[in-house]
């Protein structure tokens, strides 16, 4: 059934009608046509081969079977610059047919937005060989990292397909070629420049493309097409980069004005720039208008005081030109705000803005699909593991990935600076050419760049591990089961209909190592971490402690899954008795805390961690199940457990031969984990001082003797 499918697609002998899709993010700029291996065989062609995509115009690729999960019959995969070449967009049918091809002797260039400098001009031959053009493409040229520059063929020796070789001229004409629509919105981006954001580029492209190319199904229907789309979410999340590239892909007129540029000192000004706006898509649709930092123009009315005026004229304006009398045509808005809740709600309804669309927090395969955009032009060496760093770059959007991936390469840069004379005009290129990004290098680099999703309250997930945990068996797997299992085996829980845990409290005396706990769970867990000191939350204005309580929960929700840390929880929900105004406060936030934590908004994806010396102090109404699941109570550490510590806090010190730790444990009866911690800490100090005071040699390894362990248990406090 499948081959007479295909049969009938074929126009004429040696051809193929396919549908175009989108292709992988490491093919952009790349003039690549992957398709299944029975339509290749279907099309009499082989692999590396030269065919003609044929949409709207003819343009040239380079033939490639497609990735096992993207095989899916009667469709080829093209990049953006392939599908512009070809004249046709995404799920639109073009025809295939197998061409012969000549090497280019020569080739004019035109530039289509920025001139490339004189010392990248020498090596763009080189970076375009074995490209399959044809005059009239739009050509890109990665010069180093995600650095590209893009050109027009305005003419090719011989005419027709050519291939570019070593031996082709090539001309470049200096004058850029200029386009309104790229002026708009900067230089060309595809979907194949958009990672970890596909469910959303779907709804945009049903919201945008369709209304504009098949405005007949509307019709149809008997329905209005939407004609407003909102997008928010947190900053660096791709907002703006989700815009520019519908601009792109569609053959939609576009303007881009952001909102503070809307407002003028004169009166009426702000109006009659907007009103223009307008006007002008009108005049060229269909076309799109998007709006960025939207809430700087439309505010909430309610909240404006008398003196802002413009701002409450301007809100009407934008009202009226986008729900008014005058229908406005075919024309969409796009707003984009990483603040929804700042706009006024009548801009918020049906008829004005039809969608809203939140982009979210990207999570480990969102990642991977960006590091792999923004290091693709980039010189890797063979140990760095970009799903590895995927893994661990919890809480990071978009732009804090593209700003990774370019410390990294700075950090390389510094390695690399010392060797080379600072004194030369230019580095030779050769020099260039031996850069090598390793795996330390994005390592540092994670020093360097904060996650944005978890600025305000983002710490460090630390390195701690369970063997870094002395003893303590039961309590560790206890939360190994509690927080792992529910990332691991989520599967096997939904198959047994098992809830996981929405809180768990850690209860011992000071020093048994509750801390400790829960570092080495949130760095083993590979959930993004967030630490609170229970005082931390409190303030002394009405109100803002539980708004802080909130802000935690919102995001914690919103970089989920995620672990939230709270310690001394004792001082942030105390039990509530009623009685001075100070009691008023605590009573207020015990109750934020409970309706976050077990409330009508279902909290998913965010575990609670909580530690505490005092469990009497901390209100009943948090330790029923449901709330507090589960509770662990750390016992003080027995022979086997202190022994467990003291190996641990001596694994990395030498030790005099003859030195039995085992013999000190009798002696360290009633003794915390932070007791033992200190104990080896002062031995260590012991044999440092007595080397200052008697060598004074700085060379050599400081070996730990019975004696300064003695010092250090008669010094202890118990």
């Amino acid at each position: 059934m499948q081959k007479k499918t295909r049969e009938t697609k074929k126009p004429a002998e040696g051809a193929l009608r396919l549908k175009v899709s989108e292709a992988l993010g490491k093919d952009a700029g790349r003039a690549l046509a992957r398709m299944d291996p029975a339509d290749i065989e279907a099309l009499g062609a082989k692999i590396g081969e030269i065919i003609e995509v044929s949409g709207k115009r003819s343009s040239v690729c380079k033939l490639m079977p497609a990735y096992k999960e993207s095989r899916n019959g009667a469709k080829v995969q093209l990049d953006g610059l392939s599908r512009g070449n070809a004249g046709v967009a995404l799920d639109e049918i073009v025809t295939v047919r197998k061409v012969a091809t000549q090497p280019a002797q020569k080739l004019v260039l035109s530039p289509t937005d920025v001139v490339p400098g004189e010392r990248d001009m020498k090596y763009i031959g080189s970076l375009l060989d074995g490209l399959p053009v044809i005059q009239g493409d739009r050509i890109r040229a990665t010069l180093f990292g995600s650095r590209h520059t893009e050109f027009i063929v305005r003419e090719t020796t011989p005419k027709g397909p050519v291939l570019i070789a070593p031996t082709t001229l090539l001309t470049v004409d200096v004058a850029p070629v200029g386009q309104e629509k790229r002026k708009a919105v900067g230089p060309s981006v595809s979907y194949e420049d958009i990672g970890g954001l596909g469910p959303v580029v779907q709804k945009i492209r049903e919201m945008i493309e369709l209304p504009l190319r098949h405005p007949q199904i509307f019709e149809k229907l008997g329905i209005q097409a939407p004609k407003g789309v909102l997008l928010h979410g947190s900053p660096g999340t791709g907002k703006t980069l989700v815009a520019r590239a519908v601009a792109n892909e569609t053959d939609a007129y576009f303007i881009s004005i952001s909102g503070p540029e809307i407002i003028g000192k004169f009166y009426g000004e702000s109006e009659a720039k907007l009103r223009s706006v307008f006007e002008e898509a009108e005049k060229h649709a269909p076309s799109i208008i998007f709006i960025d930092e939207i809430e700087a123009i439309a505010p909430k009315r309610e909240e404006l005081g008398g003196e802002k005026q413009v701002e409450r004229r301007v809100v009407a304006q934008l009202l009226t030109l986008m729900d008014g009398l005058k229908s406005r045509g075919k024309v969409i808005v796009i707003a984009a705000t990483n603040l929804p809740n700042l706009l006024d709600p009548a801009l918020r309804r049906p008829g004005r803005f039809d969608r809203e669309i939140v982009l979210p927090v990207p999570d480990r395969h969102g990642r991977l699909q960006i590091l792999e955009i923004h290091s693709r032009g980039m010189p890797l060496a063979t140990d760095v593991d970009m799903g590895e760093i995927a893994r661990i770059t919890h809480g990071f959007v978009g732009a804090d990935l593209e700003a990774l991936c370019r410390e990294a390469a700075m950090t390389c840069l510094r390695r690399v600076l010392p060797e080379v004379d600072m004194a030369q005009s230019t580095l030779p290129y050769e020099t260039l050419m031996q850069l090598e990004i390793s795996k330390n290098d994005f390592l540092s680099a994670l020093c360097e760049v904060e996650p944005s999703a978890l600025r305000e309250v983002f710490v460090e997930v630390p390195t701690t591990t369970w063997d870094d945990v002395g003893g303590l068996e039961e309590v560790k797997t206890l939360l190994q089961e509690a927080i792992e299992w529910p990332q691991k085996y989520r599967e096997l829980l939904e198959a047994a209909d098992v809830k996981p845990p929405k809180g768990i409290l850690l209860v011992g005396p000071p020093g048994c190592g509750k801390t400790l706990l829960a570092q080495a769970a949130a760095s083993m867990s590979e959930m993004n971490f967030i630490s609170i000191k229970g005082p931390a939350l409190l303030s002394k204005y009405v109100g803002e402690s539980e708004s802080a309580v909130r802000e935690v929960f919102r995001k914690a929700k919103q970089a989920a899954p995620c672990l939230v840390f709270f310690d001394e929880i004792d001082a942030l929900v105390p039990q509530r008795s009623g009685g001075s105004s100070e009691s008023h406060v605590s009573e207020r936030v015990v109750g934020q805390f409970l309706a976050e934590l077990d409330g009508i908004e279902k909290l998913t994806g965010v575990l609670i961690l909580a530690a505490t010396n005092r469990p009497d102090m901390i209100d009943p109404a948090l330790l029923r199940p449901g709330r507090f699941d589960v509770k662990v109570t750390i016992p003080p550490p027995d022979a086997r457990e202190r022994l467990a510590v003291l190996k641990v806090h001596t694994r990395k010190k030498r030790l005099a031969k003859g030195l039995s730790i085992e013999e000190l444990i009798p002696r360290t009866e009633g003794l915390s984990g932070a007791d033992l911690a200190a104990i080896c800490q002062n031995a260590a100090l012991n044999a440092v001082r007595e080397r200052v005071q008697s060598t004074r040699k700085i060379e050599g390894a400081v070996v730990l003797q019975q004696r300064h362990f003695e010092a250090a248990l008669t010094g202890i406090n118990r």
